[in-house]
């Protein structure tokens, strides 16, 4: 006679145990993400205590690290006055842009070295190079041919992201599967199928690994086209507090690029969450 105890467990009582153990899991992850946030969020506190009671204490000196209450109130102050919301606008606006044009040249330039291998043996040196330089020692040349203004703080934003992107964008276009393209190409697919039916879709991870890379170079375009250049922006805020000796407002300047940039990177994470769900 069959042990009960050992009777296969039938269609539904399958699914009830599987929804169990995922709803199980999902709860031990939820709770893991609370503890990491927690820990995330006392650590922040403790550095901010930290720094108060130095600053306070004369432990470091206050007029050039400043404090977390000083830079608090700064950024109120500045914030009522409406100088503070329109610097960080003017820095955002030029970050989006240079972001968004890097990464889609990028992309589209990669895209055109993957169609033509000839032009990519070509060019390879030459971004190889353009990589190797220093980016940022071409601000000048941009403000000369371009003029002092946002322009030449997004062509120099675009110099430090595009080939970055080129470079990453294109290597993942070379690594897919080539037995998954032979198979596509054996029922007749042309290349601009390929390219849009198992290339481009097999590099979603890659693109949007970039997006956040870019991301911070952005910033960092932004920001030194602004120290070159700029009359407004955080860029042009952290300038002037040198000039001044106010280094409260470079610091806090500091810290609003930092959060700002914590939106835009959580802005990326977003969108690469839809793109692994689709």
């Amino acid at each position: 006679m069959e042990d009960e105890g050992k009777r296969p467990l039938g269609d539904d009582e399958m699914q009830s145990l599987t929804s169990r153990v995922y709803d199980s899991y999902r709860q031990k992850e939820r709770r893991r993400t609370r503890q990491v946030r927690f820990a995330q969020a006392a650590l922040l506190a403790l550095f901010l205590l930290v720094w108060e009671a130095a600053a306070r204490l004369k432990w470091i000196d206050g007029l050039l690290f400043s404090s977390p209450s000083r830079i608090s109130v700064m950024i109120y102050e500045k914030t009522l006055d409406g100088s503070l919301p329109l610097h960080t606008a003017v820095t955002v606006w030029e970050t989006i842009v240079g972001f968004v044009l890097g990464t889609l040249v990028g992309t589209a330039v990669a895209a055109l070295l993957w169609f033509s291998p000839f032009l990519s043996r070509v060019l390879d040196p030459y971004i190889v190079v353009l990589n190797s330089l220093p980016k940022v020692a071409l601000g000048p040349l941009f403000i000369v041919a371009l003029g002092p203004g946002a322009l030449s703080i997004v062509a120099t934003t675009l110099s430090i992201t595009v080939i970055i992107t080129i470079l990453v964008v294109y290597t993942s276009f070379r690594e897919v599967d080539p037995q998954l393209l032979k198979v596509v190409q054996l029922f007749g697919a042309a290349r601009r199928t390929v390219f849009q039916k198992v290339i481009l879709p097999a590099s979603y991870p890659t693109i949007v690994s970039t997006l956040k890379v870019n991301v911070g170079l952005s910033w960092v375009g932004v920001i030194v086209g602004e120290f070159l250049v700029s009359k407004q922006g955080l860029g042009y805020l952290i300038i002037y507090g040198f000039q001044v000796f106010n280094f409260t407002l470079v610091i806090g300047s500091v810290v609003v690029i930092a959060l700002a940039a914590t939106v835009m990177y959580q802005g990326v994470s977003y969108l690469e969450g839809k793109l692994v769900r689709r």
